[in-house]
């Protein structure tokens, strides 16, 4: 695991050594255990390393026949891949991941990429060929953003990287802003920040030295053709085995090796299978706050490391801390975040990283399995449309409307969803209805300048939202759901994961997230996948023999809410005014600060909404304002 940065000079000046020192220094928690770099012409590298495999002798940039290597992440199946290079007549001299992706680019080509099993971000240079190769993971689990004007290329795997170049200037994207704003996080290539881009999961890049010209190839997505030929036992049997496999070979590692336990399905699995295949107890980690049971699942934590065998070690965040931390955290993410999950999230990665070096956890089952109410509430509607109209479609490809009763007590938490979910009517096109149900935009109306909201393009925002979700092998509701947010907005969760575990110099990995267990689930019918309205149906059953029956039980998951509306009365009201009624977010005439300075000494609950622009304010602090 680690930080890398690359510049290529077009003016043919030769890369500066300390210039390239210092972007990559601004990420030096990325990589603390050592560094390296190359500069060959107008080229240069520097990678700061986090030494995970092969301690002794896997430094970066590595070279191989000419081509030169900067990797973050870990390939989990390069000792699989190792031996059938061998095979054909390739030689090694280290026990590193990065020498075999060196070798399987000589070997195959550009196409060898959708063959590794991992989380990564590169470059390559070709020097045969006078070429960048860059490519990203199927997921976007490891960053990799870059730039360009006519004097200069440059990659780095945070944004502040790039920042630290001199000709790079930190400018807020207006487009993407209304983007944030909507969804709360920015899809596609683009970011917060004026002409600097993601290299986007499941592609690769390459950039012709003598031309300059670049182009883009998706290797990967997930595959929605369904299989109607085999059974649920079929995928059942699949998937386990596919879980294991994953799982083992995430638990490769040099170093000390733990995992998040939060007292979901998700984390519980993830211990509870490696400890098993450890046969050897396991460092976990879990997290909860003081302020009221709502915001502690401890009791399910418990359960799940008793179950493991595990070390359970807790840590109870609190209302300083959070005053403290959030600026920083902002800091550390790039860009402003969905949540304030990051937060607990934070807190737990650093009691990690006093133990272990390497952390697994679960992100990623929520929207493989379908594991948010969301779905729910959405078919509730669908439910209704195919009893009412009796079509093909909804009877196909979404639950019944008698199985979607059992779970009406749990939509009950839901109400306010529900209301405005359906405030515009019901029955609209299944795009429009889900970019309802996510569009933070719209219930937040009134905290912005009237000004500021007329120029938003809402169209433009829907139209890339739909070209998410209507992927033209999804039939049902389900798929559609679950296709956006795979690509839409996990790869937004996943840089939270990332930037926090990195913060404090740990790696996380997330073994849910394996190409082959997204293949497997995405070709179900999806009947199968939400059987009789059970979330996580499949899932459940697959791994209903080793999970304790409280947690696979339970209705009452939270996933680590933070008591922001009780801090919001007390210490973190000041901090949070303080920020969103500054002069520079009065000058910046975006939010509507008369409303917002109601709400907040209204002692109204605080919202996500509220959370979103808290979050935008921090961030044009700390990188747009100075």
């Amino acid at each position: 695991m680690c930080g890398i940065v690359g510049i290529i000079n077009k003016s043919g000046h030769k890369a500066d050594f300390n210039l390239l020192k210092k972007m990559a220094d601004t990420i030096h928690y990325r990589g603390p255990d050592d560094d390296g770099v190359m500069i060959d012409g107008p080229i240069g590298f520097f990678h700061k390393r986090l030494s995970i495999i092969d301690i002794s002798t896997g430094q970066q940039p590595m070279t191989f026949n000419n081509c030169t290597i900067i990797f973050n992440g870990e390939i989990y199946n390069y000792i699989e891949l190792r031996e059938d290079l061998k095979r054909k007549g390739h030689s090694f001299h280290t026990s590193s991941d990065t020498e075999v992706i060196l070798h399987m680019y000589v070997e195959y080509g550009n196409d060898f990429v959708n063959l590794l099993n991992g989380m990564f971000a590169f470059i390559i240079f070709d020097k045969n060929k006078n070429e960048f190769f860059i490519a990203r993971d199927h997921f976007g689990i490891k960053p990799l953003y870059w730039y360009h004007d006519d004097q200069l290329i440059a990659f780095g795997s945070e944004i502040k990287a790039l920042l630290a170049h001199p000709g790079i200037n930190a400018e807020a994207d207006t487009d993407n802003l209304y983007e944030y704003l909507t969804f709360q996080f920015v899809m596609g290539e683009g970011t917060m920040f004026k002409n600097i881009f993601k290299i986007l999961p499941g592609h690769f890049m390459s950039i012709n030295l003598n031309t300059y010209e670049f182009k883009v190839e998706k290797y990967w997505e997930p595959n929605f053709k369904i299989d109607q030929f085999h059974t649920e036992e079929y995928f059942i049997t699949e998937l386990q085995a596919i879980l294991e496999e994953t799982i083992s070979q995430q638990l490769r590692s040099d170093v000390p090796l733990g995992t998040y336990l939060s007292g979901g399905i998700d984390s519980s699995l993830v211990t509870i299978m490696a400890s098993k295949l450890l046969n050897n107890p396991i460092k976990s980690f879990s997290g909860a706050f003081n302020e009221g049971p709502e915001f502690n699942e401890l009791e399910y934590a418990r359960i799940a490391a008793k179950k493991a065998n595990a070390e359970l070690l807790e840590i109870f965040p609190t209302e300083q801390e959070f005053i403290d931390l959030i600026p920083k955290l902002i800091y550390h993410l790039d860009e402003p975040v969905a949540g304030p999950g990051l937060f607990p999230q934070f807190i737990v990665s650093r009691l990690a990283s006093k133990h272990v070096k390497v952390i697994l956890g679960g992100q990623g089952g929520d929207e493989i399995f379908g594991g948010y109410t969301r779905y729910l509430v959405a078919y509730l509607e669908q439910a209704l449309k195919g009893a009412i109209f009796q079509s093909n479609e909804e009877a196909e490809h979404i639950v019944s409307l008698e199985s979607i009763l059992p779970n009406l007590p749990t939509l009950k938490q839901y109400i306010p969803m529900m209301k405005s979910f359906w405030n515009e009517g019901a029955f609209e096109n299944m795009d429009r209805r889900y970019y309802h149900l996510i569009d933070r935009m719209g219930t937040t109306i009134e905290f912005f300048q009237p000004e500021f909201i007329k120029e938003c393009n809402h169209e433009a925002i829907f139209n890339k939202f739909s070209g998410y979700f209507n992927n033209p092998d999804t039939k049902s509701y389900f798929n559609k759901m679950t296709h956006f947010d795979m690509l839409g907005s996990l790869p937004g969760l996943l840089q939270v994961e990332d930037r926090v575990s990195m913060s404090v110099s740990i790696e996380s990995r997330v073994p849910l997230l394996d190409r082959r267990i997204v293949d497997l689930i995405s070709r179900m019918p999806a009947g199968m996948k939400f059987k009789g309205g059970e979330m996580k149906y499949l899932l459940k059953k697959t791994i209903k023999d080793i999970m304790p029956p409280e947690i696979m039980n339970r209705k009452d998951k939270m996933g680590f809410p933070v008591p922001l509306h009780i801090w919001s009365k007390n210490k973190a009201k000041d901090f949070i005014m303080d920020t969103l009624l500054s002069k520079k977010a009065r000058e910046r005439n975006m939010i509507n600060t008369d409303y917002v300075e109601k709400l907040i000494n209204a002692e109204q609950p605080f919202s996500r909404g509220l959370w979103g622009l808290l979050s935008l304010e921090l961030w044009y602090g700390q990188f747009i304002d100075n």
